[in-house]
């Protein structure tokens, strides 16, 4: 018996967080906290296969409403489905169910999660895995090493394919899952596995792991790929191997290469390290030969180098236009030119009363920032200064801004020593005030005795909040899978994407 076959059984029920007004589901009678069973008889385990059997023009969705509310379980042991399931306490009666018909029509139901049996598990140990080298203390959606399929067509996380199964690889072809979002590395198979380590007892096909096979199968989707670049491992010549066979791949439509983040947490882990200034430096112009190469004979660069090996080579960012509409902004490609590309806005020669603001950002980044916002420091009673921040929480190595933590500003600034702090919108859980550590804004307020605000997606937005004390858009750039992992619902009522300061470590 196949998974899929063995799944027919099991019933996977999506809590319904609203229904619309005016729809189908509310005349049938369908209320928040009710859940979707069935559709077609048949069970759905996530909103792109409830989507999908709606597409068909006619469907008979089964909804019950359940004496309490669904909880999550974790560890099922032994099922098709090796990791965390949501399921109702008890299976509902046939008293407690109904169900309504529509015809080419949007239900109207909004679900509280997009997945319904919960995320994919990565089969893999990457000797650079950022949730490996995770500190103890955090909450424990960030430590779900996800590796999903789904999150990486609806949100762009991104994906290694190693735990796919043949359903799998399947329903991507049938539905037409496009684009993904593939981690690669390397396309030297070798390598590849001797950099990813799966584990083979949770690889359910193993033509998954066959990177250039999993490819050239999905020749019909869309693949946008990154390469986390490993200092000796899977630069220099293997690099230009990986870069020429995805180029030679009609499906491929770019590459990112990522530098590796470290922490100062790799206790019993291989030792790495991050690229020295030379080392960044050979990698760009590799890569930057074939970006000419690529331009000349097709139109596009085709490979894009993230902002940090810029930043660690010491070496220009491109101009905008270099990055062809940014299509890999998540994954730190493009972000800091995408910052500047707003100008400053018309500055005042002087404020209305004197304001001492900090910067705070980690330092990578401290000294391009302190450039992009020197000419702010000519109106009067503006004391501005960019303060890079030291990371106490995962250690010096780690020089990104995003991986900041309520604990890094309360060791770097001291209290009442500005009027405003301002943190990187990075920084802060998607859609909240909160940090990674779960400090929240409005206690770091209280401590440091300062106003405290999140910086903008631009510039122009970042001097607004300088001068006006305006509180941002606090753009954190879109969700991920991790951003599922945490969309906002206290553990262990969902288990959903981490925060997108995670991005690009898969």
């Amino acid at each position: 018996m196949t998974a899929a076959e063995s799944m027919q059984d099991q019933v996977f029920p999506a809590p319904i967080k609203s229904v619309e007004g005016g729809s189908a589901a509310e005349r049938a009678g369908v209320r928040p906290g009710d859940v979707l069973l069935r559709v077609n008889g048949e069970p759905v385990t996530d909103v792109l296969a409830y989507r999908h059997a709606l597409s068909q023009g006619r469907a008979t969705l089964e909804i019950a409403r359940p004496k309490e509310a669904p909880r999550v379980m974790t560890g099922v042991a032994g099922t098709a489905q090796d990791h965390h399931r949501l399921f109702l306490p008890t299976p509902p009666s046939l008293e407690d169910t109904f169900t309504f018909d529509v015809e080419w029509e949007d239900p109207g139901l909004e679900f509280e999660e997009v997945l319904f049996d919960g995320i994919r598990k990565c089969a893999n140990k990457c000797d650079f895995c950022y949730v490996h080298q995770m500190p103890r203390g955090f909450r424990k959606s960030l430590y779900i090493m996800d590796d999903d399929y789904r999150l990486s067509f609806l949100y762009g996380s991104f994906v290694t394919l190693t735990n796919l199964s043949e359903e799998d690889i399947a329903r991507i072809e049938n539905e037409n899952l496009s684009p993904l979002y593939v981690s690669v590395h390397t396309a030297n198979q070798d390598l590849r596995q001797d950099m990813m380590k799966w584990w083979r007892l949770k690889v359910k096909d193993q033509q998954a792991v066959q990177i250039r096979s999993m490819i050239e199968r999905l020749e019909q989707i869309d693949l946008y790929t990154q390469i986390v670049l490993v200092p000796e491992r899977n630069d220099r010549e293997n690099l230009d191997e990986t870069v020429e066979y995805l180029a030679s791949r009609p499906n491929v439509i770019s590459a990112a290469v990522v530098p590796i983040g470290l922490t100062s947490h790799r206790t019993n882990l291989p030792d790495v390290r991050t690229f020295t200034r030379e080392e960044a430096q050979d990698s760009l112009r590799r890569l930057n030969v074939w970006r000419r190469k690529f331009l000349n004979e097709r139109g596009t660069r085709f490979v894009f180098p993230s902002d940090e090996l810029y930043l660690l080579a010491g070496e220009p960012l491109p101009t905008e236009e270099e990055y062809e509409g940014f299509p890999m902004l998540e994954n730190g490609v493009g972000m800091i030119r995408d910052f500047l590309t707003e100008a400053l806005p018309e500055l005042p020669a002087a404020l209305p009363e004197p304001r001492r603001v900090i910067l705070g950002t980690g330092s990578l980044f401290a000294e391009s920032l302190d450039r992009a916002v020197e000419p702010l420091r000519a109106i009067g009673g503006l004391t501005l200064e960019v303060r890079a921040i030291e990371n106490k929480t995962f250690g010096k190595v780690t020089t990104v801004a995003g991986l900041l933590t309520g604990r890094c500003f309360r060791h770097a600034v001291k209290p009442g020593e500005a009027d405003l702090l301002i943190v990187p919108p990075t920084t802060l859980r998607y859609g909240t005030e909160l940090m990674l550590d779960d400090v929240s804004l409005d206690e770091l307020r209280s401590e440091l005795r300062m106003d405290i605000r999140p910086g903008g997606a631009t510039l122009g937005e970042l001097a607004r909040v300088i001068l006006q004390g305006a509180q941002s858009s606090g753009h954190q750039w879109g969700m991920s899978a991790h951003a599922v992992k945490d969309s906002g619902r206290d553990e262990p009522a969902s288990v959903q994407v981490a925060e997108q300061n995670m991005r690009g470590q898969a």
